[in-house]
């Protein structure tokens, strides 16, 4: 009787106490270990399409991976989230600025060229649409709801719109039905903006 209770209670304890207390792995910082892969290989004669990566894997220094922060529990066999910082309460209110930053050129995951700008929306549109009157490119109409401009390129109407997340803003050249302007005209158009920036 007394083995059976000691038994039942050492199973509850070590049930209780869990498998991350026993340095047990389940494997989460395996991929410290991973290996570079060679790029699939197809069989002779066989009729496939070239494959692209759509997201293919950065090379990474090996400064930085020495660097990098330990996301380890104490016994370094499982990967822990860190805590988040305290919360400092008495922080001031950093009021939107006025201004409007230096633009940036940049592209998007489908090759898209973008205009990024971080500074305040009405304030990067104002500069905008004065770019646009200096480089003489007619603005056929405005958007009353948002930051959009209709403009006249070569005989052919495209929509230069402003969008917002956050601080940070894109600008794009899109064709009249809402689709990506073609990325030849689109980037000539955002770099002669970006070039012309008044601020």
């Amino acid at each position: 009787m007394q083995l059976r209770t000691g038994l039942t209670l050492a199973l509850s304890v070590f049930t209780l106490a869990g498998c991350s207390h026993l340095a047990i792995s389940n494997g989460s910082l395996d991929y410290k270990h991973t290996t570079t892969l060679e790029p699939l290989k197809y069989p002779e004669g066989a009729l496939v399409r070239p494959a692209t990566p759509l997201y293919p894997a950065p090379l990474v220094e090996p400064l930085a991976l020495q660097n990098a922060p330990n996301y380890s529990n104490e016994r370094g066999n499982r990967f822990v989230m860190p805590r988040p910082n305290a919360a400092q309460i008495n922080n001031p209110v950093v009021a939107q600025s006025e201004s409007a930053g230096r633009p940036q050129l940049v592209t998007d995951g489908n090759q898209n060229p973008l205009l990024k700008i971080d500074g305040n929306s009405a304030t990067i549109w104002q500069y905008t649409l004065a770019t646009l009157s200096s480089l003489n490119h007619t603005i056929v109409g405005q958007s009353k709801n948002g930051y959009e401009a209709t403009i006249k390129l070569d005989n052919q109407l495209y929509v230069l719109r402003l969008t917002s997340v956050g601080p940070s803003h894109t600008l794009a050249l899109f064709n009249a039905d809402n689709s990506f302007a073609n990325r030849e005209k689109a980037a000539e158009l955002l770099t002669q903006i970006y070039q012309n920036w008044p601020a």
